[in-house]
């Protein structure tokens, strides 16, 4: 596969628009410390939520707002961001949306109030939806076959160690109370980061071909941004607020805004312009089953790590730092996994999102069959989420793989837009409602904390095993590019 003039795939395989091997790695490298540094901070500031709210004595609302604000606008934002990288230059954006998240970063850090915290968490947010699309964008255009593999591999490992890593990094560096910085620390640490990646990303990746800007979707954008903003808002925001009238109304309002986005690009398909999201790519077969699957898996992951952060602080009294090393066991098998599939043969790559996913279920369901038998927290639990962990790693390279193989050519951006998209609006999704479930739950006398883990457990196991039959749906026909 090679880039063509506008930025896309093509379908000739020759490599001379590529990189170098060697090249290629560092490349990988670099795009990767991107990701893994924006994922990073979509979890670090839930570890420093109490100490914000007592170094600025505020307001749950407020609170609520700097942990959130980020995810709101980088969920919004995502496809955006992709289009921004096809028609101005994948390289050229991941370096601005670098710069602007380094640039808010330094701001959240000095930040001497809590609305200007808020108004720099929704600016990071935004320069992460920048860099972050760019990302898998270039492991399209730049790798095929094996190296893809691969290079699919280090991506979910950086998404799914990204989110843990900042539960983990963020308690840490508060304790450690750097230089008397308090929790200001969980965001200056991006800066050095940011300006060291900044050096390398300058001088790896590779200049943007030559290109014809193509005409922005902006009606595209403004109703997709509308419809998300919509959906995110009262997700993140509903439970801490106890799900007041507005966070329904949005919720209803979503709907109709999602129907009139999909009617704007069918008349800007129709028109012979560019949409933001083509039709086409969503009659894909694969695409359509492959992002189910992916989402549904993606969204049980997000739900786990805020349940479990739950159920271990608050029901079984545990220290923040055992909650984040719990999913450390997880996220090494999930990696592992990603490192055993480039040695699958070809023939029996189809069959693997089904198994990922079917062993996902299997994963949920031994912690629930542990809690049955009086298991509550400390090993025994965290090397069955392992199991958990290794089905997800599983499904989440191969579903990738699938949904980035299967349609036509042209559509390098658009996918990376969309697949990142439906993981954050699954994950929100997943939260919200796993979240308010498990709270209610544990107040019944029947049932405590580790009877309501139970039922949330079950449910992640019902909808692995969903996912599994929209995964087989994702790979019929489908073969190793």
């Amino acid at each position: 596969m090679t880039t063509s003039a506008t930025g896309h795939a093509t379908g000739a395989d020759t490599t001379a628009s590529r990189p170098a091997p060697a090249n290629r790695s560092w490349l990988l490298a670099v795009l990767l410390a991107g990701q893994f540094i924006a994922n990073v901070d979509t979890a670090i500031a839930n570890v420093a939520a109490p100490a914000i709210r007592a170094g600025f004595d505020a307001a749950e609302g407020q609170v609520a707002l700097v942990v959130s604000g980020y995810t709101v606008a980088y969920a919004v934002l995502l496809v955006t961001g992709a289009r921004l990288g096809s028609t101005h230059g994948h390289r050229r954006i991941f370096l601005l949306g670098l710069l602007g998240f380094t640039a808010a970063s330094l701001a959240c850090g000095l930040a001497p109030g809590v609305g200007s915290l808020v108004a720099a968490r929704f600016a990071q947010g935004a320069a992460a939806a920048l860099m972050v699309p760019q990302v898998l964008s270039g492991i399209q255009t730049h790798f095929t076959g094996q190296d893809r593999t691969r290079a699919l591999a280090h991506y979910a490992l950086a998404l799914s160690g990204g989110a843990v890593a900042g539960q983990v990094l963020g308690g840490v560096l508060i304790s450690a109370n750097l230089f008397g910085s308090g929790w200001r620390s969980v965001f200056l640490i991006n800066v050095p980061l940011g300006v060291a990646l900044l050096v390398a990303a300058r001088r790896l990746l590779p200049a943007d071909p030559a290109r014809t800007r193509g005409q922005n979707d902006l009606a595209g954008v403004a109703t997709l941004s509308t419809a998300v903003l919509l959906l995110v808002l009262p997700l993140t925001l509903g439970q801490g607020q106890g799900w007041p009238a507005w966070t329904w109304l949005c919720l209803a309002a979503s709907g109709p805004a999602f129907a009139w986005f999909a009617l704007v690009e069918r008349r800007v398909a129709a028109r012979g312009g560019r949409p933001l999201v083509a039709p086409a790519l969503l009659r894909v077969g694969a695409v359509r089953h492959g992002l189910l699957a992916h989402g549904l898996t993606t969204s049980t992951y997000f739900a786990l790590l805020f349940v479990l952060a739950l159920y271990l602080q608050q029901g079984m009294g545990v220290s923040p730092a055992h909650s984040g090393l719990a999913l450390v066991v997880w996220v090494t098998a999930f990696g592992v996994a990603g490192q055993l599939l480039p040695r699958v043969p070809a023939r029996h790559r189809p069959v693997l999102p089904m198994v990922g996913c079917v062993v996902l279920a299997v994963g949920y369901a031994s912690v629930l069959v542990w809690l049955l038998a009086g298991g509550r927290t400390g090993l025994g639990l965290f090397a069955l989420l392992g199991i958990g962990g290794f089905g997800l790693g599983i499904s989440a390279n191969s579903l990738i793989r699938t949904i980035t193989s299967a349609p036509p050519t042209g559509h390098a951006a658009d996918l990376s837009g969309v697949i990142n998209t439906n993981a954050q609006l699954s994950g929100a999704l997943g939260v919200a409602v796993a979240g308010t479930g498990y709270l209610a739950l544990q107040g019944l006398p029947r049932l405590g904390p580790a009877g309501a883990l139970g039922v949330v457990l079950a449910a992640f196991a019902v909808l692995a095993l969903v996912s599994a039959g929209a995964a087989r749906r994702a790979t019929r026909g489908v073969t190793e590019p």
